[in-house]
């Protein structure tokens, strides 16, 4: 590693006083610096004196150490390979977290939550987050509903940071009502959830942008946001979805104009949003969603903009986790490497 490299990693570990992300940086200092050429040489920037005396004014827009990747997305690769070979492949793409959907995912072979933790963390990767089911009618089921306390110790068992729900505040209907009384649950599980040292968080996909049924100028967002203790529920921003919403709900049931900009929201309350999920995808109007997802990098979404609006902020350089996913990639390795090539290869200026 150069000088410059060794100091820029020593500047940012010593600054912020954090002892697992000085470890992963140091681990991953070479790696990071091949990952990054490898990343410039495709994009044919850095074959050129003036590119390299450009990326010399500028800085990677991705913080260092925070990379993460759901690994929905690489659920084939880990009912049949296990999570070994894909954590090795994770290392090898130069991601720094993951983020479990589930602890077995089919996994071949039988695996203990001690033995994934320290599995995770031997190819230098750091257990960030885990989705879970909000609630089931079956009183049995792993859901925060009815299983809070084994959901939360098993959490704990991995040394999870973040514990939350990819499913939407849609348990009791769509009216304003209806989302003050999930807000009070999710509320519930957020208290529970600090007493561990951990954050509760809810991971959002397009619906929840859409408007009340009882109060049409009401968005189910804003609900959210306002009935839930900002110290105690978190929110995991599916910037993808949230694209999403932006298309689909932009005009009230009456069809009068209701725009709004997935990034203000990050802007007007960063503390809220621990956790991203960086999803792209091309625009394309004929879809009911709006976007056509593909790998990141190949749409439409500025990650540029989006990942640098955030991490300009005073304070929060490093204050946020970033997780690829791709919820069907054609080819899950190829997704994962491409992303962490195109998310590594993006520079601001300084």
């Amino acid at each position: 590693m150069s000088r410059s490299s060794r100091t820029a990693f020593t500047a940012v570990t010593s600054k912020n006083d954090d002892p697992e992300l000085a470890h992963r940086l140091s681990r991953r200092g070479m790696l990071g610096v091949a990952a990054g050429a490898t990343a410039a040489a495709l994009l044919g920037t850095a074959a050129t004196p003036a590119a390299a005396a450009e990326a010399g004014r500028s800085r990677p827009v991705l913080p260092p150490g925070r990379l993460g990747i759901q690994l929905y997305s690489l659920r084939d690769k880990v009912s049949t390979l296990g999570f070994a070979p894909v954590f090795a492949e994770l290392e090898k793409y130069g991601y720094d977290e993951v983020e479990f959907a589930g602890y077995t995912q089919g996994s071949a072979g039988s695996i203990t939550l001690a033995q994934l933790k320290r599995l995770a963390r031997d190819h230098g990767l750091n257990p960030i987050g885990s989705h879970v089911g909000y609630y089931s009618d079956d009183p049995n089921a792993y859901t925060f509903a009815q299983n809070l306390t084994k959901v939360l110790d098993d959490a704990q068992a991995l040394g999870l940071k973040h514990i939350g729900t990819a499913s939407g505040p849609f348990r009791y209907g769509s009216t304003v009502d209806a989302w003050k009384r999930a807000a009070e649950e999710f509320n519930t599980y957020g208290a529970a959830a600090k007493a561990r040292g951990m954050k509760f968080y809810q991971h959002n996909h397009s619906e929840e942008f859409s408007f009340a049924t009882d109060k049409p100028n009401v968005r189910l967002y804003d609900v959210l946001l306002a009935e839930t203790d900002p110290k105690l529920v978190y929110l995991e921003m599916d910037i993808f979805w949230a694209y999403s919403g932006q298309f689909r709900f932009s005009k009230r049931v009456d069809g009068t104009p209701a725009p709004f900009e997935p990034l203000d929201y990050v802007l007007k309350q960063p503390d809220r949003y621990p956790l991203f999920h960086v999803k792209d995808g091309v625009s394309d109007p004929s879809n009911t969603y709006g976007y056509r997802m593909t790998d990141v990098g190949d749409g439409d979404i500025d990650y540029q903009r989006f990942i640098s609006g955030v991490t300009r902020l005073k304070g929060h350089r490093l204050a946020h986790h970033w997780q690829a996913e791709h919820d069907n990639p054609t080819e899950s390795f190829t997704f994962a490497r491409r992303s962490s090539e195109h998310l590594h290869s993006l520079r601001e200026k300084c």
